[in-house]
């Protein structure tokens, strides 16, 4: 077994966007997984996930939401960055429809085996990926953000939905959380959230050490989390 990477560059709506694929190459075909980045844009962290998957046995995709080269180093950029497609789901949701279209077509994908995973901002994209009536088999939410669209979609949600949340996020308190519950049942979702007490945002990330903010890594919490992904993507696949 030997771990390949490579950039894939796409398009979606004349702008240039650019992902970072991993896989096994001693696997002719393989389930695939779309990794959605956090609110600074695609980087290290979200390209470790697409590896580690591939270590698992997956493509992993560590998809690009904002264009080729475009990212966040501060607060004010980052935000900059996420608000307009927060204000916008209907872009947000056609540029991350555009990368499980592109992860499709790589060679080595099982095309009808996708799922998408994604952290903070990328968290709320994979649920809009749902939302959008994607044919992907299942989301992962990663203390993502919970809010609805103001005029969702009228498309069936048939992917099932997990969602890995602390339950003391500043950013998606309990009453967004309740909200969800109540979006997913009446669409007859299959959906599950774990919820991680004295557990802040940005749990899985080991850089993340801000109380003031919020974001505070919990080794228990990410350790539990990827245990509940890989359960999930067990059953999905």
């Amino acid at each position: 077994m030997a771990i390949q990477s490579r950039l894939v560059e796409y398009s979606c709506d004349g702008e240039l966007f650019e992902g970072y694929l991993a896989w096994d190459d001693s696997r002719s075909a393989a389930p695939a997984v779309a990794v959605a980045h956090t609110w600074a844009g695609r980087g290290e962290f979200e390209e470790s996930k697409a590896r580690a998957l591939a270590e698992q046995g997956y493509v992993g995709f560590a998809i690009d939401m904002y264009g080729k080269g475009v990212r966040g180093t501060s607060v004010e950029e980052n935000t900059a960055l996420m608000t307009p497609l927060v204000e916008n789901r209907a872009v947000l949701q056609q540029r991350i429809n555009r990368a499980v279209e592109v992860l499709r077509e790589q060679p080595g994908v099982d095309a009808g085996k996708t799922a998408a995973m994604g952290f903070c901002f990328g968290g709320l994209c994979v649920l809009d990926l749902a939302r959008s009536g994607s044919d992907v088999l299942g989301v992962v939410s990663f203390h993502g953000l919970f809010n609805a669209p103001e005029s969702p979609p009228n498309q069936a949600i048939t992917a099932k939905v997990l969602c890995l949340h602390g339950y003391d996020d500043p950013m998606a308190q309990p009453d967004s959380l309740l909200s969800l519950a109540s979006e997913m049942s009446e669409a007859g979702v299959d959906w599950q959230v774990h919820a991680y007490g004295n557990t802040l945002h940005a749990f899985t990330n080991p850089e993340a050490n801000d109380p003031d903010m919020g974001t505070v890594y919990s080794a228990d919490a990410d350790r539990r989390a990827f245990q509940a992904l890989d359960n999930f993507l067990t059953e999905l696949f």
